[in-house]
C-alpha cells in the first residue's frame, strides 16, 4: 500500500478518539490523491482584485536616511542526521490537523491576526536519515589597520530560520551549520524608516553597545525596501517547478507543498498566468498556461499530484524555463517557484553544475526562488545556492502558516524584485576602530574589487523586503581580541578631519531593468552612538536574533551571554508583531534553553 494511504488511514482512526469536525459547505471534495494538510483560511483582506497593469514608472535613487543607510565559494557538504519527528503541536493549528479526518483536511478554519506560527506538521522520517548543508567557519576578527575594507551581497533568504525552527520544535539542536546567522535576522521585519518618493529603498544606519560586550560597539546597518500593494503587482508569468518524484510522499512534503501553492492561487488575477510543471523520473506539464481567475482549473491541477519515481531536477529546471520564456512578460513579473526537498538523483545531479546551469538562465529575466519541504533528505546547500545563482530567495517551509507568510503576507517580497546585484562595502577608520567583525553573511563575501564590477552578481531586494547588517566594533583604546603585528608600519592618519568617523559605508545597487549600478554612501560617525537601552526597537530585537543565532552555532564571540540574555533583550523589543513571528521567536528561544546546547565560549 503507498504510503500516503497508510498515513490517510492513520489518520482517520487516530480522529476516532477525538471530536469530529465538520467540513465547511463550499469546500472542494476528497480526491483520490493525497489530501493536503489543513490550512487556516484565506482572508479577503490579503487578496488579489483585477486590476489593470500599472505602467512602469520611472524609479529614483534611494534615499539614506540621516543619522546619518556573488560568488560563494564551492559549498563543502555535512551531511547531518535530521531530526527526530516533531512531537505533537501545541497550538490550536496542530491540534486541528491531528483531529481532522482525512476527507476534511481541506476544510477552512479561523485564524486570529495574532496567532503564533504552528510548529512543523508531524511526519513520518524517510529511511535515508541524512540532510546537507554548507559548511562555513565564522568570519574572523579583522585588525582595521591591516584590512580596512569589508565587502559583501546582501541576503534576503529566509530558510535557515524555519528550519532551525523545525529542528527546535522536534526536540534537538540544529547542525551548527543549518544556522546562518544573516538569514535568521532578515527573517524579520524592522520599523526602519520608508522610502520616500517612490524610491527603492532606504538606509539607515545605528550604533551603540554590543549586548554581549559592553566595551565593543554594534553597528547595525538596516535597508528598508518599498512596499508594494498586491493589487498593484506587475503582471505575473509563474511557473510552478514541483517535484514529485518518490522522496516527497510525507506529509510534511507534497501534501504540505500542495496547499502552499493553493494560497498562492487563490490571490492571482486575470492578468497573472500560471504554468505547473513536475518532474520526477521524467517531466511534464500538468497545466498549461493558464490565467489567473481559472482557480478551479489551476487548484484541480494542484490536486492530482502524486509521488512516485526517481528525481530528474535538472530535467525539471530546463522544461520550467522553457515554459517561462514561452509565456514572457515584457515588463512583468518573470519567476520559476521550484518546490522540492532538493534530493536530486536522476540526470545532472553534480552541485556546480547545476548552479551553472541556473546561473546562466538567468539571464533570459527569468528569475528562480526555491521552496524547501520535508525532512530526512533535505539537501539545504542546494536549495539555498540555486536561488542564489537564479536571482531568487529561499525559504523553507515548515508548516502552513510558514506558507502563508511567504505566499500572502510577504507576496510582493517573494515575487517582485526593486532593486538587483545589492553589495555592501563598509572601509573601517583605523584611528578610531581597532578590529571589527561581521556577523553572518558567511557564504556572500566578495573581494574588494567586485564592489565596481557590475558583471559581479549579488543579491536581489524585494519588494518590502528587510535587510540588517550587523558589525561588531572594538574602538580603539579597548583590548584587541587580534595581537597587531610587530613590523606593521604604524597606521597612516585618515586623510581630512576625520577623527569623529567610524566608517564610510557605500552601497551599490541596480533597478530592475538597468545594467548600470547605482551609488550611494554616507559616514558612520562616533557621535551617533546612544546606550543600548536607548537604542530603536529595530537594533535591539536584531541584536537579540544575531545572539541567538551565535549561541546556536557555539557562541565563540558571545562572551558568555547565553539564551536567558537573549530572551529578555528580546522580550523588551517585540515592538509591533502583528502576525506573532517575534512572539514565536521567544518560544524557539525557550525550546533551545530546555534541550541545553554545546557549550558556551566565556573568552574574555
Amino acid at each position: 500500500m503507498p504510503r500516503h494511504s497508510l498515513l490517510a488511514l492513520a489518520l482517520l482512526l487516530s480522529a476516532c478518539s477525538h471530536e469530529p469536525t465538520s467540513p465547511v459547505v463550499g469546500d472542494p471534495p476528497a480526491s483520490s490523491t493525497p489530501n493536503p494538510v489543513a490550512l487556516p483560511p484565506y482572508k479577503a483582506d490579503i487578496a488579489y482584485t483585477p486590476a489593470a497593469e500599472p505602467q512602469p514608472q520611472p524609479a529614483s535613487p534611494p534615499v539614506l536616511s540621516d543619522p546619518a543607510p556573488m560568488h560563494p565559494s564551492p559549498a563543502e557538504m555535512v551531511h547531518a542526521p535530521s531530526p527526530p519527528a516533531p512531537a505533537a503541536p501545541q497550538s490550536v493549528y496542530g491540534a486541528l490537523a491531528r483531529q481532522a479526518p482525512a476527507a476534511t483536511l481541506m476544510a477552512r478554519r479561523a485564524l486570529p491576526d495574532q496567532s503564533m506560527p504552528v510548529p512543523p506538521l508531524a511526519s513520518i522520517t524517510p529511511a535515508e536519515d541524512r540532510e546537507t548543508y554548507q559548511t562555513l567557519s565564522d568570519n574572523p576578527i579583522v585588525q582595521a589597520a591591516e584590512s580596512p575594507v569589508s565587502t559583501f551581497s546582501i541576503d534576503v533568504d529566509t530558510g535557515s530560520y524555519s528550519n532551525v525552527r523545525r529542528y527546535l520544535t522536534s526536540g534537538s539542536l540544529p547542525p551548527v551549520d543549518a544556522v546562518r546567522v544573516e538569514e535568521m535576522i532578515n527573517y524579520f521585519r524592522y520599523d526602519d524608516p520608508a522610502p520616500r518618493d517612490g524610491q527603492p529603498f532606504a538606509v539607515r544606519t545605528e550604533l551603540a553597545p554590543a549586548p554581549w560586550n559592553g566595551k565593543h560597539l554594534l553597528l547595525r546597518i538596516g535597508i528598508n525596501g518599498r512596499d508594494v500593494p498586491t493589487t498593484a503587482l506587475p503582471a505575473a508569468n509563474l511557473v510552478f517547478l514541483v517535484d514529485v518524484s518518490g522522496s516527497m510522499d510525507a506529509p510534511d512534503k507534497l501534501p504540505l507543498l500542495q496547499s502552499s501553492l493553493k494560497l498562492l492561487t487563490r490571490q492571482l488575477r486575470a492578468q497573472d498566468r500560471i504554468t505547473l510543471v513536475t518532474y520526477a523520473g521524467n517531466t511534464a506539464v500538468v497545466l498549461p498556461p493558464t490565467s489567473g481567475n481559472q482557480q478551479a482549473r489551476i487548484v484541480e491541477a494542484i490536486d492530482s499530484l502524486q509521488s512516485g519515481g526517481g528525481t530528474a531536477g535538472a530535467s525539471g529546471i530546463e522544461l520550467a524555463y522553457k515554459a517561462a520564456q514561452q509565456s514572457y512578460l515584457r515588463g512583468g513579473i518573470n519567476r520559476i517557484l521550484l518546490a522540492t526537498d532538493g534530493d536530486f538523483n536522476v540526470g545532472v545531479t553534480d552541485f556546480d553544475t547545476l548552479k551553472g546551469m541556473v546561473a546562466e538562465k538567468r539571464r533570459s529575466g527569468v528569475a528562480l526562488s526555491t521552496l524547501g519541504f520535508g525532512t530526512g533528505n533535505y539537501n539545504d546547500t542546494l536549495m539555498e545556492q540555486l536561488a542564489d545563482a537564479g536571482d531568487g530567495a529561499y525559504a523553507y517551509i515548515d508548516s502552513p502558516l510558514e506558507a502563508r507568510k511567504v505566499l500572502t503576507h510577504e507576496l510582493g517580497a517573494t515575487l517582485e524584485t526593486i532593486a538587483r546585484d545589492v553589495k555592501i562595502q563598509v572601509e573601517f577608520n583605523p584611528a578610531t576602530v581597532q578590529e571589527y567583525r561581521l556577523i553572518g553573511y558567511e557564504n556572500r563575501a566578495l573581494r574588494r574589487e567586485d564592489f565596481n564590477n557590475d558583471q559581479v552578481d549579488a543579491g536581489d531586494i524585494g519588494a518590502g523586503h528587510s535587510v540588517t547588517a550587523l558589525y561588531e566594533i572594538t574602538p580603539v583604546n579597548s583590548t584587541a581580541s587580534v595581537d597587531p603585528l610587530r613590523y606593521a608600519a604604524s597606521p597612516l592618519r585618515p586623510a581630512g578631519n576625520a577623527d569623529n568617523e567610524l566608517a564610510h559605508l557605500k552601497l551599490r545597487y541596480k533597478l530592475p531593468s538597468a545594467h548600470r549600478s547605482s551609488l550611494l554612501d554616507t559616514v558612520i560617525r562616533r557621535d551617533q552612538q546612544v546606550a543600548l537601552n536607548a537604542s530603536s526597537e529595530a537594533f535591539r530585537f536584531s541584536a537579540a536574533v544575531a545572539g541567538f543565532g551565535q549561541r546556536l552555532r557555539g557562541g565563540s564571540q558571545l562572551h558568555g551571554w547565553d539564551f536567558p540574555q537573549v530572551r529578555a533583550l528580546a522580550a523588551g523589543s517585540i515592538g509591533k508583531d502583528r502576525y506573532g513571528y517575534r512572539a514565536d521567536f521567544l518560544r524557539m528561544v525557550q525550546q533551545a534553553e530546555a534541550l541545553g546546547s554545546r557549550p558556551v565560549a566565556t573568552t574574555d
